[in-house]
């Protein structure tokens, strides 16, 4: 399925917003420029992002150490052509007209990088994935 708006939208959500969908919207934000508007948001967002994390990403080449978790929002929803959700369960809103997708991906929330590490190749791997669906490099 092509989304037929001229710049995509993508909101990543997961319930605390510290791990795996502050890694799939740095990797999307950094993979596909500005050829995809990028959001990230939490059910229940912690005070800050999970440092293994921030270590695992900045090994791939990615600095997320200036973000923080935001709040999930009714008009972050609304505003994305497409909304993936990431272990938040029946906490994100839907709304018709959106495409949702689920990706079931282990929770890094208390891992050391040594155990992050797979989770954000396989969020990467996603994310090139979703990509060449919804924004081609032209």
């Amino acid at each position: 399925m092509t989304i037929a708006a001229e710049r995509p939208s993508v909101l990543f959500v997961c319930v605390h917003n510290a791990g795996r969908s502050q890694m799939a919207a740095a990797f999307l934000t950094h993979l596909a420029g500005d050829r995809v508007q990028v959001r990230s948001a939490g059910s229940a967002p912690a005070d800050t992002v999970n440092p293994a994390v921030v270590e695992a990403m900045s090994e791939a080449g990615v600095n997320i150490s200036a973000e923080v978790p935001k709040a999930l929002t009714v008009e972050a929803v609304q505003a994305s052509d497409v909304v993936i959700t990431m272990g938040c369960g029946d906490t994100c809103p839907v709304f018709p007209g959106k495409r949702y997708l689920d990706w079931d991906l282990a929770d890094p929330a208390g891992q050391g990088v040594d155990a992050v590490r797979p989770i954000r190749d396989e969020i990467e791997k996603r994310i090139r994935d979703l990509i060449d669906e919804i924004a081609p490099a032209e």
